[in-house]
């Protein structure tokens, strides 16, 4: 299976389009969102397009191929118009003998990590920033920084998870600046 992981669209309909023609061009079988889907947050400027109606009709559109967990700017009002499950804090996706743990960040993080095994991997988005550290316990945290709002000079990102290797992708020019065989 081919995954892209991603998180913080905040409602930026030029940034998710560009997420998903990502998605098209990589031949991913499942699009993870960690959160942050529709709404920019008080803290955040604008992002690229604003428009969470254009946001969630493109992602309904292929809501049979998402998985998403929720993030701090989520709410249950956002649920009445994504028609895919998006309000748990966090969900387990079983990758070989490996267990992918999907949050946003706001609840568990590498400071604050749920309990892992060694091999597993701490997925979130949360701080904007594309990063990854191995954990004491032997696990990994990986952060898939922000498709809309990028902060500290890094770049429109995303994961691409495919044969067991974590690429972190460049939205712009669609190459990878990172990467981590697992």
């Amino acid at each position: 299976m081919k995954y892209i992981i991603a998180s913080d669209i905040h409602g930026s309909a030029a940034w998710c389009q560009e997420l998903l023609t990502a998605f098209e061009n990589e031949g991913a079988d499942k699009l993870i969102l960690l959160g942050d889907i529709l709404y920019h947050g008080p803290r955040n400027d604008f992002p690229d397009e604003y428009s969470p109606k254009k946001v969630f009709a493109m992602l309904n559109a292929i809501k049979d191929k998402i998985v998403c967990v929720r993030g701090n700017c989520d709410s249950e009002v956002d649920q009445m118009v994504l028609e895919f499950p998006m309000m748990a804090d966090y969900a387990l996706l079983p990758y070989g003998d490996k267990t992918l743990f999907l949050t946003h960040g706001h609840l568990f993080d590498e400071q604050n990590p749920p309990l892992l095994k060694k091999g597993d991997v701490l997925f979130n988005g949360h701080f904007h920033t594309p990063r990854h550290t191995p954990l004491e316990n032997g696990a990994v945290y990986a952060n898939c920084g922000s498709v809309a709002l990028p902060k500290d000079g890094t770049p429109h990102s995303y994961i691409l998870l495919d044969n067991g290797t974590l690429y972190w992708k460049d939205l712009e020019t669609g190459g990878f600046f990172d990467y981590l065989a697992l």
